[in-house]
């Protein structure tokens, strides 16, 4: 038997952008608290071509959280924040009781590479007060060749700055040459392991890019190989033991609460405020279905 569960990628399309979405999927919804993750690109734009936009858009009970590997991108939210993006850097925006945001390439940029990831608030704190925080420096190290780059919690000793409500971890594995590495995990974190760029075998199975494994808990280590130039994100946390609703831009604790934002936003409430300076109009939520899962 396999020592890890295959998730396959849905190909989407955000903003313009080719996305492999892993998270959420039919077999499996979480990874600790993680709860959404887009690889978005390798995208290159011709000139002129006016790359990622994402209008304004709500959230609830959440934490958006971009991790960019390539270009520069600009958010806007209704508090008022207008942040680029680089890579190297992550931002997170808490979304708890209601917030609005847009998102674009900044001008003249012709390439986009990023993992956008979702997190969800426990129950305790999804009326949480809503912000944004923009972390330009995050912990660093090499290891045989490899550089780690720590995204969030704690691991090998270094501590990442990007505030967590629930414990996790994320990790971003980048070689430079072919290496082996013993990982070491925490038992009671459940973990998924994402290829970004190239391969790299997984407790000796061959994983390629867009591939997330799910490698569950009660691992104290993980084998992995990767080829020169692999990319990987490696997401882990304590099982969420509550039941999590997500329907569009909307994450609750019950289908109730996310009727209740999705009307909101459709009768424009104060409740998400109002994005100022994105050239365009703020997006049109679906219509929500008789009984989410």
């Amino acid at each position: 038997m396999s020592p890890f569960e295959r998730l396959p990628a849905r190909q989407a399309e955000v903003g313009g952008i080719p996305v492999a979405r892993l998270l959420p999927v039919r077999q499996r919804r979480l990874i600790g608290a993680w709860c959404f993750l887009d690889h978005a690109g390798p995208a290159q734009f011709a000139a002129g071509e006016p790359g990622l936009r994402v209008g304004p858009h709500p959230h609830i009970g959440l934490q958006t959280f971009t991790w960019m590997l390539k270009g520069r991108v600009l958010h806007r939210d209704s508090l008022g924040h207008e942040q680029v993006i680089q890579p190297g850097q992550v931002n997170l925006m808490t979304a708890g009781h209601g917030i609005a945001h847009s998102e674009e390439s900044v001008a003249g940029e012709r390439v986009l590479h990023a993992a956008q990831l979702w997190i969800a608030l426990p129950e305790a704190d999804r009326h949480t007060p809503p912000r944004f925080d923009h972390y330009p420096r995050l912990p660093m190290w090499s290891q045989q060749g490899v550089c780690f780059t720590l995204l969030a919690g704690d691991y090998a000793g270094h501590k990442a700055p990007t505030l967590l409500f629930s414990p996790l971890v994320g990790l971003d594995l980048h070689a430079r040459q072919a290496a082996t590495l013993t990982l070491p995990l925490r038992p009671e974190f459940e973990y998924g392991l994402l290829a970004l760029e190239e391969n790299m075998d997984v407790a000796g199975e061959r994983v390629g890019p867009d591939e997330l494994v799910y490698l569950g808990a009660a691992r104290d280590r993980l084998e992995l190989t990767l080829e020169a130039g692999a990319r990987a994100l490696l997401l882990g946390g304590e099982p969420l033991e509550e039941r999590i609703y997500i329907w569009w831009n909307l994450v609750g604790h019950s289908e109730a609460e996310i009727a209740e934002a999705l009307a909101d936003w459709q009768a424009g409430s104060q409740r998400f405020g109002t994005v100022t300076g994105y050239n365009g109009e703020p997006m049109t939520a679906p219509p929500l279905p008789a009984g989410l899962k």
